[in-house]
């Protein structure tokens, strides 16, 4: 009897994984009203030597990400409000006393976290985004109009939203790949434009949730510490989960550690640890499970 039902456990185990051969269409699904929460953390310690003098700066932060879907198009493609709900995060200079906010429980921020509190609870932007990740059309906010807010670092600042899917049902084992056009600010004035790509690979599926393998491949030969050294924070790797029924993401970790030497000089240089994760919070997940069938591909 126990042998039995080993043999059936493992059966199911099995029955779990994708067989050889088959292939997933990968696709983004939404619900006109749905609700989604992440849970993110962010973790960044960056040391810097320069002329014999270290620095040290640490970072964390926990939030909570939502997007409001408001609208879904007949061929998939969603409208949702980006925003952050919360954030409990601390900050530790070199010689300097820690500083933390929170924003459930401080009535005020500590100075330097102003426009992090300005942020909280309001909409960032409203985000058009088509089935396979593409941001057809992403709106700010009105007060990062009047204040002359770059439109790239404030999407830098909303973290990664999505990740491009491909276009075709596509077998584990299979890559895909998005251009990208980095501008690196230079010392001395100018822009240097560095291309890159970030490749995509369906790593496995495991009980209807993909795992997508994600690496930074810089294209542009590099061989100045300075650019070098602010590319580092572009750069990154990790793993996506994807949830193929509900058509979302439902977990990532990114990780980024990168040593530059010379950078300002032969006795200086820079290392740059970087984490960031989140995971869908169980609302989101029953959000979805409520609103009933998915949209079609």
């Amino acid at each position: 009897m126990k042998t039995l039902y080993c043999l059936m456990v493992w059966m199911c185990a099995v029955s779990a994984v994708a067989s050889e051969g088959e292939k997933f269409a990968l696709r983004y699904k939404f619900h006109p009203g749905e609700t989604l929460r992440w849970e993110v953390e962010h973790r960044s310690k960056v040391r810097t030597t320069i002329s014999g003098t270290t620095q040290n700066a640490d970072t964390v932060s926990n939030s909570v990400k939502v997007w409001r879907v408001t609208d879904v198009r007949p061929d998939g493609s969603a409208t949702f409000e980006h925003s952050v709900e919360s954030v409990d995060m601390r900050q530790q200079l070199s010689g300097r006393a820690e500083v933390r906010y929170n924003s459930r429980t401080d009535a005020k921020p500590p100075v330097g976290f102003e426009d992090v509190a300005k942020s909280i609870g309001v909409p960032l932007s409203v985000v058009t985004m088509d089935q396979k990740g593409k941001i057809l059309e992403r709106k700010r906010r009105e007060a990062d109009k009047r204040a002359n807010v770059d439109v790239k670092t404030q999407a830098q600042n909303e973290g990664c939203m999505t990740i491009p899917l491909p276009d075709e049902a596509v077998p584990v084992g299979h890559a895909w790949t998005s251009p990208q056009d980095i501008d690196v600010p230079l010392q001395t004035g100018g822009v240097k434009k560095i291309k890159a790509v970030q490749r995509f690979t369906l790593e496995e599926v495991r009980t209807g949730v993909a795992t997508i393998r994600v690496a930074t491949e810089i294209i542009t030969p590099v061989t100045d510490p300075a650019i070098e050294s602010q590319l580092v924070q572009r750069e990154s790797a990790g793993r996506v989960r994807f949830d193929i029924d509900a058509g979302r993401i439902i977990g990532q970790q990114m990780d980024i550690d990168k040593h530059v030497v010379g950078f300002r000089g032969d006795a200086s240089s820079i290392h740059y640890l970087n984490r960031f994760s989140e995971q869908i919070m169980r609302d989101g997940l029953n959000t979805a499970k409520r609103t009933g069938k998915a949209m079609s591909q």
